[in-house]
């Protein structure tokens, strides 16, 4: 077989379109005089999946643009103490010009590096020290674009001292950048979201001469109405945007995102979903879809991956043991985790779909008289009381009855040791003692319960209105014996210091078999993706970026243990039923099967690089560069095109059937190889049909 076909059987399809050829730290960018600049309100300052975006991105970043690229955002001690080390810019440089120049304003900056992989430069603003200039930034705001900031929102106002200050420094910078070569200095700020849009918006209405770039990650208005139980996606066209937005009392907040949007030289968002959402909402196309990616590190030995889920597959099932104590009658070897994850929006984030689907699962597995145990984990934060009493009973009693075996056990290797010492073979009466029977029946019957095993693992404040338990309470989902599913609530992020799970949440996935993810509005979807890269197969819909992604760029999804549902051509009920069927006909492979999927799985990893990936927001910035600096040369267009992976080699060229293909189900016994907040929106519509179940 010739290396080409080996490299598609085995491999990606060679796009021709990473970022490594532009990766010379900053020596064109050099030659060009040409500047970067990245504000975003979650630079270092980690509160939602921007941050992931801007932190993951940095090394390519640094890599393509050297010191010429740097990150703005605001100074939130908390983060920026541990994740920023503090330095000032060489003398000679425009940084530390403009630097200087503002904190002789009055305003204070902190500089330096950022401690993530290609630790970028970064400058941030204090937003106390600018304060005493918001009447006056506001008043500038009015004038300007007759944009209006009541005094009581408080984030907002925030955001508007954050912009101006920004807006500042990065005219300081160019006057700065002037003096520094030759050549006419060519600068591009980049902002993200509405809460940074602020800046683009002084720039360009004080006719700053610097190219811009917008991008929106989810469209303020479009979260709002999809908490609300709107038919969205059917409706995009029929909403009065300025009326909704009113309704809400975020008019001013959408204005300032509609602006920037408006106001940027070039648009993007972060999938085809979100670019239909905002040209509806934002009335806006975007000039480029600049998808996610993630800074993927591939490891020497390409089972590794494999190895790594084996451990923390391990450290689920000890917690699996105490969870489920008195009820623990079902073989680790044929259980299944699944889990969702992510911030607690219940119908955005499709966890109302999971669970009703759970309860089809649950009853076909009981219908096939299957032996596979299904352990569901939703891990939502929520407010809580701190862990219940069962649930750390359920730990304490498991570790002292492996304690009590393992004292045991050293004292039988002892006793056995002498006796055979003195040339005698051990009796019955020698290897347990009465002793040690009183001792292991007293762990026994300590792990014997009178309820039914928990459903969550925390006290939950307000139970009786949570929409997870109520939801369950409605399917019935009770552990119960002879339920073929078991569901877990885990109200908290997950971390290394939890006494019950000791895993961070990147270990947690790597410990798990599937993540489902059946979201109805995700603009981009990073909890799949980072099952991908950690090859995890996921289960994700048409109506999250992620899955649009997937489905334009792999041929047959499914095949790499990408499950796409659809959530918005069918009905509710049908959607279920699919969901439903999708984690049934996982739960019917076997292990090698599963291992399969995983390698395959796996090898999408370098789909969602940065290194791929980055190209998209290169071709924004020089775009717009080009539009404030017609003389640039223009890159060519044939860069960054489509690119696809082929259907596995070991597919069959067309599904047998109506659904798409996957590993064959196993038959009985073939398992023969073991190596290898939502936000509280008020429903505006009552003419139209709520999404219930």
């Amino acid at each position: 077989m010739s290396r080409d076909k080996m490299s598609r059987r085995f491999y990606r399809v060679e796009s021709g379109q990473d970022l490594l050829a532009y990766m010379d730290k900053g020596e064109s960018a050099n030659l060009e005089n040409r500047w970067c600049f990245e504000t975003a309100w979650e630079a270092a300052n980690k509160v939602g999946g921007i941050y992931t975006v801007i932190r993951s991105k940095a090394f390519v970043s640094t890599e393509e643009m050297g010191e010429h690229y740097c990150l703005l955002g605001p100074y939130k001690e908390a983060c920026a103490r541990t994740e920023v080390e503090e330095l000032e810019f060489p003398t000679n440089s425009p940084f530390a010009v403009a630097v200087r120049n503002l904190r002789a304003q009055g305003y204070k900056l902190h500089t330096g590096t950022w401690l993530v992989d290609g630790n970028p430069q970064i400058i941030l603003f204090d937003i106390g020290s600018g304060a005493w200039r918001l009447d006056q930034f506001r008043h500038e705001l009015w004038e300007t674009c007759h944009l209006g900031i009541p005094h009581l929102d408080v984030e907002a106002n925030d955001a508007v001292i954050l912009g101006y200050m920004v807006a500042e420094f990065i005219a300081e910078f160019r006057k700065a950048a002037e003096e520094y070569s030759d050549i006419k200095p060519r600068v591009v700020a980049h902002f993200h979201e509405w809460q940074a849009g602020v800046g683009l918006i002084a720039l360009r209405t004080r006719h700053v001469e610097v190219a811009t770039v917008f991008t929106t990650h989810a469209t303020l208005l479009g979260r709002y109405l999809c908490a609300g139980s709107t038919d969205f996606y059917n409706n995009l066209g029929n909403f009065n945007v300025d009326e909704e937005a009113g309704k809400r009392q975020i008019y001013h907040r959408y204005c300032m995102e509609r602006a920037a949007t408006h106001l940027s030289h070039v648009f993007t968002t972060v999938s085809e979903v979100t670019g239909l959402e905002a040209e509806h909402l934002l009335k806006r196309k975007p000039d480029y879809i600049t998808p996610n990616g993630l800074n993927v590190k591939k490891f020497s030995a390409l089972h590794e991956f494999q190895n790594l889920h084996a451990v923390a597959k391990e450290k689920i099932n000890e917690f699996t043991r105490g969870h489920f104590y008195g009820h623990y009658d079902f073989d680790l070897d044929k259980t299944l985790y699944f889990f969702i994850a992510g911030r607690y929006e219940f119908g955005n984030k499709g966890a109302d779909v999971f669970i009703e689907s759970l309860a089809r699962l649950n009853h076909y597995l009981k219908a096939a008289n299957s032996d596979t145990t299904v352990v569901a984990f939703l891990i939502f934060p929520a407010k809580t009381n701190n862990f219940n009493v069962e649930s750390l009973r359920g730990a304490a009693v498991t570790k002292s009855l492996r304690d009590t075996i393992n004292q045991i056990q050293h004292n039988l290797g002892k006793r056995l040791y002498e006796i055979c010492l003195q040339g005698k073979v051990p009796g019955s009466n020698d290897l347990l003692l009465k002793e040690d029977t009183v001792k292991l029946k007293r762990c026994i019957y300590a792990l014997q319960r009178d309820g039914l095993p928990p459903v969550t693992t925390h006290n939950v404040i307000d139970d009786w209105n949570d929409p997870v338990l109520n939801s369950i309470r409605r399917c019935q989902m009770f552990n119960t014996v002879n339920d073929r599913v078991k569901v877990v609530f885990h109200p908290e992020f997950l971390s290394s210091t939890n006494p019950l799970f000791g895993l961070d949440y990147e270990e947690f996935v790597r410990g798990c078999h599937l993540g489902v993810f059946p979201s109805y509005y995700e603009p981009w979807g990073y909890t799949p993706a980072e099952c991908t890269v950690m090859g995890i197969p996921s289960i994700t819909t048409n109506l999250s970026g992620f899955g649009c992604f997937m489905q334009e760029h792999v041929a047959d999804p499914m095949s790499y243990g990408i499950y796409i549902v659809d959530r918005r051509y069918i009905s509710l009920e049908s959607t279920i039923r699919q969901l439903a069927q999708y984690m049934f006909d996982f739960s019917r492979l076997n292990r090698r099967q599963r291992i399969i999927q995983r390698n395959r799985t796996e090898r999408l990893s370098d789909l969602l690089d940065w290194r791929n990936l980055g190209i998209y927001y290169r071709q924004a910035r020089m775009r717009a560069l080009k539009s404030v600096y017609p003389e640039m040369e223009e890159e060519g267009e044939g860069m960054g095109g489509r690119f696809n992976y082929p259907r596995p080699i070991s597919e069959p060229p067309s599904p047998s059937s109506s659904r798409m293909t996957t590993p064959a189900p196993s038959e009985h016994g073939s398992d023969d190889e073991d190596e290898v907040d939502e936000e509280k929106e008020v429903d505006k519509y009552t003419h139209a049909k709520c999404i219930t179940i």
